[in-house]
């Protein structure tokens, strides 16, 4: 999707972090919007900082776990603007903790919004998209579907999964009109750690105050920058967008040395601080 002029592109957890910054940045582009997010106080924020750039804008209160809303939210988003170009699944949470301590409910509820919304986004949205000469898919994965941390099973596990969703739809749309991107994001300065649910560290001198500092020390990209890195990549129509220097190597180590990788990382991750 060479020119975002003109097009209309949806994104969830638009009312912070990297989604706020995807519709800033989206907006620059001359992109109409169609934003959603649990937090009504946050969207009405976003939406309030892009009046300066005349393109349409809606938003919608949806929860992304929930099938029938996500429905709801695509529908209304293309009876709104007329059409629906792009749909950015970026909402996402995470919980701290370790496997024997996590339990199902917080297990569940994170793989209903981490996981679950990505494929009620893509299923919702793809017959909306597929109407249009050029529509693209635009996943968010992390660091984290390709390498594991200690104390993370439940947001290791969604966006592993979130991964291999995706590349499975990158399979399938292969000759057709709708474009597939998976996003893998390392360290990004947002409140993802600060609003986790947080019950253990894999270091166990570290509280979560601890652990927000450590992750705040440790996070190399803005979320402006991580936006501006992946609209890059939908522009240029890449199917896999890494989005940091901390990531690149991540993955490269991964390739490189795969199993002494994932014990390296156990290790440093239990004594940083």
């Amino acid at each position: 999707m060479k020119e975002l002029k003109g097009k209309v592109a949806a994104v969830t957890g638009a009312g912070s972090g990297i989604g706020r910054a995807l519709a800033e940045n989206l907006a620059g582009e001359g992109c109409h919007l169609a934003l959603s997010d649990i937090d009504e106080k946050g969207l009405i924020e976003t939406v309030g900082m892009l009046e300066k750039y005349h393109v349409k804008v809606t938003r919608h209160i949806v929860d992304v776990s929930d099938r029938e809303k996500m429905d709801r939210y695509a529908a209304d988003a293309a009876s709104a603007h007329g059409q629906v170009d792009m749909i950015i699944n970026n909402a996402g949470v995470t919980i701290v903790t370790s496997v024997p301590g996590v339990s199902y409910d917080d297990f569940e509820w994170l793989m209903n919004i981490n996981f679950w919304g990505v494929v009620y986004g893509t299923k919702a949205f793809l017959p909306y998209l597929q109407k249009q000469p050029e529509g693209h898919v635009v996943n968010i994965s992390s660091i984290n579907g390709i390498l594991t941390w200690p104390n993370h099973s439940p947001y290791c596990s969604a966006k592993f999964a979130v991964k291999g969703f995706t590349e499975v739809l990158l399979q399938e749309m292969d000759g057709t009109s709708v474009r597939v991107s998976c996003v893998h994001p390392g360290g990004i300065k947002t409140n993802i750690a600060r609003n986790s649910r947080f019950y253990e560290s894999a270091n166990k001198e570290l509280d979560k105050d601890g652990t927000v500092k450590l992750f705040d020390k440790l996070a190399m990209t803005t979320a402006d920058k991580a936006a501006q890195i992946i609209i890059q990549g939908i522009k240029k129509n890449k199917r896999r967008i890494m989005v940091g220097m901390d990531a690149k190597i991540m993955d490269w180590l991964t390739r490189l040395f795969p199993l002494a990788t994932v014990k390296l990382m156990g290790i440093v991750t239990k004594k940083a601080k």
